[in-house]
């Protein structure tokens, strides 16, 4: 399923982002999120979850509870990654956006392809498994920066879970940033708009401060 484009081509765009929207929502919605963020130098790439879920149980389920709308789902994921690399853009210059489901598949999709990307922003969202989970987590993350916020009583996604999850992105090399929001509503808040734009802000810095032969590598 084609990716609904926002912003920017690609081709050219100093930064590139891969949407990815909560259970029963929408693109739509994610590029309203893009809107707020207000970048428009970047390019932004909403997914479509199939059924409008990209899985159709807990992400605190076994893993298994969730196959195989899980692969699928990383699979689409890796999929628009690659379609914007055919276009030249390197994962060094990709940004994975995640609400709630979206920023669990987003976190998990990063773990499973560790390397240098150019950030991940997980608006209410962890990595999978159930409680007691113990995630493999390689040393290649090389500094990205990760964004990883949450509500103290959110009805989907715990707390614990996004500490847990924020804790495996520090042990695999990421440069994160956890905030909690006490008493916060499951959405996306003003606040964490503004820290998700200063988190790009500083992307496309590091970016301009890269030298050629290292951005290819």
């Amino acid at each position: 399923m084609a990716a609904i484009p926002y912003g920017t081509d690609p081709v050219g765009a100093p930064l590139s982002a891969v949407l990815l929207h909560g259970r029963d929502r929408t693109p739509q919605e994610m590029i309203g999120v893009a809107e707020r963020i207000g970048m428009p130098q970047m390019a932004w790439r909403a997914l479509k979850a199939p059924g409008g879920s990209w899985y159709p149980g807990s992400f605190l389920a076994p893993l298994a509870d969730n196959q195989p709308h899980l692969d699928q789902a990383l699979a689409q994921v890796e999929a628009e990654v690659r379609t914007l690399e055919a276009l030249g853009v390197p994962r060094r210059r990709i940004v994975l956006v995640g609400f709630s489901q979206g920023a669990c598949v987003a976190c998990e999709y990063v773990r499973r392809h560790p390397r240098r990307w150019g950030g991940l922003i997980a608006f209410t969202g962890g990595l999978f498994g159930p409680e007691g989970s113990v995630w493999d987590a390689p040393d290649r993350l090389a500094g990205s920066p990760v964004l990883l916020s949450n509500s103290d009583h959110d009805d989907w996604v715990p707390w614990p879970r996004t500490e847990e999850t924020a804790a495996v992105f520090q042990r695999m090399g990421a440069d994160v940033s956890l905030r909690l929001y006490p008493g916060r509503d499951h959405l996306v808040g003003d606040d964490e708009i503004d820290r998700a734009r200063t988190l790009l802000r500083r992307a496309l810095a590091d970016l301009q401060a890269l030298p050629a032969l290292e951005e290819k590598s």
